[in-house]
Parts: C-alpha cells; structure tokens; sequence
C-alpha cells in the first residue's frame, strides 16, 4: 500500500552506457510510480527496457504511461519495452501536448517505421490505448489516484505531472526551462505542499548562460522552487550527458549543502514516497 517511486532511468538527452557514469546510472527518463499496487510509468526512455522485464517477472498486466513529452531520449526505449509484445498485457498511454499535432499514437508508430525499426507498429500485440490531453488539465485514475497537470516551457511543449493518493503526491517537472528571477507560476502552483519533486536539473546555475533557450533547468532552481512551494524532497533528475560520476557527487554535495532535502537521483533508486528517505537509507530495485 502507499506510493512508491522508482527511477529506472535518470539521464537526458542521449544514453551514456560508459564507465564513467556508472554510479548514476546512463538510461535515459523512466520513473515508476506504484500506488496502492497499479503502476504508472512516467516516460519511456532507454530505462523502460529494463522496467518492462521487472514488470514481466511480478507478472503485472495493467499500465498506464504519462508521457512528459515526445523527444527522443524520452520515447526511444518504448519498442524495447518487452510487454508490448505480449497479448495479455493492457497498456494506455496519455500525453498533454500532441491533440493538434496528431496525437500520442502518431507519434510513437512513427518511431517504429521502416527503414528506422525492424518490427512495424501494427504488430504489437498488447491492448494498447491512447488518450491525448490537455496540459492544464486534471483527471481521475480510480482508486483515489488523482493526477493534475501543467504546460512545460520546452521546444515542442511538455506536460508536467503530479499523482495524488491518499493524502501522498509526487510530481514530475522535467524537460522545462525558468526565467532566472521570475520562479514558474504554473511549477510553483502544481507542486505547492508536495511530498516529492522530481525536477528538471540537466544544468548548474553556472552552466545555464550557455545553453539558455534549450529548454531545461537546473538544481538550483529546483531548490529554490520546492524551498519556495513547501516541498517534502526534491530529487534531481535528467542528468545531462556530459556531467559524468565525478561531477555528480559534487552535485550531490552541493546540493545538500543548499538544501538538506535534496538529493541526486541515481538509477536503479527506489524509494517509499513521504517517509524518511533521504539517500543513505534508499533502496536499488531488483
């Protein structure tokens, strides 16, 4: 019972599979929420592949993805994700920022076309569904599961997310760009109060000047919002290629010093959302 957060993968961009960036983990953005046992999966970049064999092994047949957005490092371990080839598995997936542009479904059977992928959408076998929205909008996902959503400032759009059970929420804003002295009013709103925030930190303030207008964050803006909104704990999250073992433990360091409830997400973490777990006392999934 409860709601659990595991990150199966916490990079962006592009996968980095190097000995260098072992400790942190190189699959790209893939989030597992379980409430009260339904699974709910947030993007599925490269760390998807790795989730859908778990999920084979605990015999789950019922999925919901959110997707945040539909850039490639968020969508590309989709066709790797091993239950979509099975035909007793139910799988919807819902996106925010695609109703005029075709659709989710588009999107993904896109990616699946020859000469770019050997086996066509059609043959997936999986009851697979798919609901576009509305970023801004609110729903209802049964058994006391509320999610409400926000519009991204990226290029192509983006939704944010955050899941509410019970009195628990975690929210996931990744893939978002601030302006430096104008906190996002729309960020600030949907993560008021909540337990866990997982944020968009491919840069360092440092570092931001150089890519601004790419379409992403850093942790210290992340700090400064979830110190700002009453936030439980913040885990920085869509690590950017270049930033390799080294560089994130001085993240980590770092942001600890700025915050204590703060922490780097690594892949393969899981972690019980509202309790006490900060990084020494998480748990690697299995």
């Amino acid at each position: 019972m409860g709601m659990n957060v595991t990150f199966w993968g916490v990079r962006g961009s592009i996968a980095t599979p190097s000995p260098d960036h072992m400790k942190y983990g190189g699959n790209t953005s893939c989030v597992e929420v379980n409430v009260n046992n339904r699974v709910i999966i947030l993007d599925a970049g490269t760390g998807v592949r790795l989730l859908g064999e778990c999920l084979m092994r605990r015999n789950q047949k019922d999925y919901l993805f959110l997707q945040s957005h539909t850039h490639w490092d968020h969508i590309n371990g989709f066709p790797f994700f091993c239950p979509i080839y099975r035909d007793d598995v139910n799988i919807k997936v819902m996106a925010g920022h695609l109703s005029e542009l075709g659709g989710i479904k588009k999107v993904l059977s896109s990616q699946m076309c020859q000469p770019t992928f050997p086996v066509p959408f059609s043959e997936l076998a999986a009851n697979l569904s798919f609901e576009d929205f509305k970023s801004g909008d609110s729903f209802s996902l049964g058994d006391g599961i509320h999610v409400r959503t926000a519009p991204m400032k990226h290029p192509d759009g983006g939704t944010g997310y955050r899941i509410e059970c019970e009195g628990q929420s975690v929210c996931y804003i990744t893939d978002t760009e601030h302006v430096i002295g104008h906190p996002d009013q729309d960020i600030l709103e949907l993560i008021e109060g909540a337990d866990l925030v997982i944020y968009d930190s491919t840069y360092t303030d440092e570092e931001y000047p150089q890519f601004k207008g790419w379409g992403h964050s850093t942790w210290q803006e992340g700090v400064r919002l979830c110190k700002a909104a009453n936030v439980g704990q913040l885990a920085i999250f869509h690590h950017d290629p270049a930033h390799d073992d080294e560089f994130m433990d001085q993240v980590a360091k770092d942001a600890f010093k700025a915050w204590p409830n703060a922490f780097v997400a690594r892949e393969g973490m899981s972690m019980e959302v509202g309790a006490e777990t900060y990084p020494d006392k998480v748990s690697l999934a299995r």
